[in-house]
């Protein structure tokens, strides 16, 4: 195994506090809906694509509220990101990141807006060390659509996919391939073979691939 994809958040971050402020902004302009949101309640909804989040988020609101919702939603997030001073990395994430490159090929698919994964690694200084990345903004494909075809362009024929969600267990089941369970996330998946309580355990790869 020498490839390791990874969700965002709830495994390399936790944006959930500064995107409901910026969410809620959103929200109190456009109107159309009660919703209020809070970072518990994002931590629920985050791997979902974002069409399933407006569903569940707005479910008040018609078809065209709900579209003009996520995409001042998104825009007011990117800022609010851009404009960010604090620390939103789990702990270890760069300095893990930084010697997986050195033996194993990274990538990055999420089902987040499109320019997402771009400004992740920008705040987090790691673009040097990941090779490609796909997105749901980008395609309108589900996770598992986008791993196969992050894996088809890269002409890749062994992967390992690694997440915090049922969501995220699902699209590699989808895709074929191994996944890691990121406990210290904002999901719980069942009957997970293998799982990780730190992003540093996967220094120790053969031991989680023997």
């Amino acid at each position: 195994m020498r490839n390791i994809i990874f969700d965002v958040d709830g495994t390399l971050w936790d944006t959930t506090e500064v995107v409901a402020q910026a969410w809620n902004k959103a929200i109190s302009e456009v109107g159309g809906t009660a919703a209020v949101v809070s970072a518990a309640v994002l931590k629920k909804e985050f791997g979902k694509t974002m069409k399933v989040i407006a569903d569940d988020l707005f479910y008040d609101a018609d078809a065209k509220t709900k579209e003009l919702l996520m995409e001042k939603c998104c825009r007011y997030e990117h800022d609010a990101l851009e404009e960010n001073t604090v620390n939103l990395l789990f702990p270890d994430v760069v300095e893990t990141i930084k010697k997986l490159s050195g033996k194993y090929q990274l990538f990055i698919v999420s089902n987040c807006q499109a320019g997402y994964i771009e400004l992740f690694m920008k705040k987090a200084g790691i673009k040097p060390y990941i090779k490609d990345w796909e997105c749901f903004g980008v395609t309108g494909n589900v996770k598992g659509e986008n791993i196969m075809l992050l894996m088809k362009r890269n002409k890749l024929t062994d992967a390992v996919y690694v997440g915090d969600t049922q969501g995220d267990y699902e699209a590699t089941q989808m895709a074929q391939l191994p996944f890691i369970f990121a406990k210290y996330g904002f999901g719980h998946v069942e009957n997970c073979e293998r799982a990780i309580s730190g992003i540093t355990e996967l220094l120790n790869f053969e031991e989680i691939f023997p």
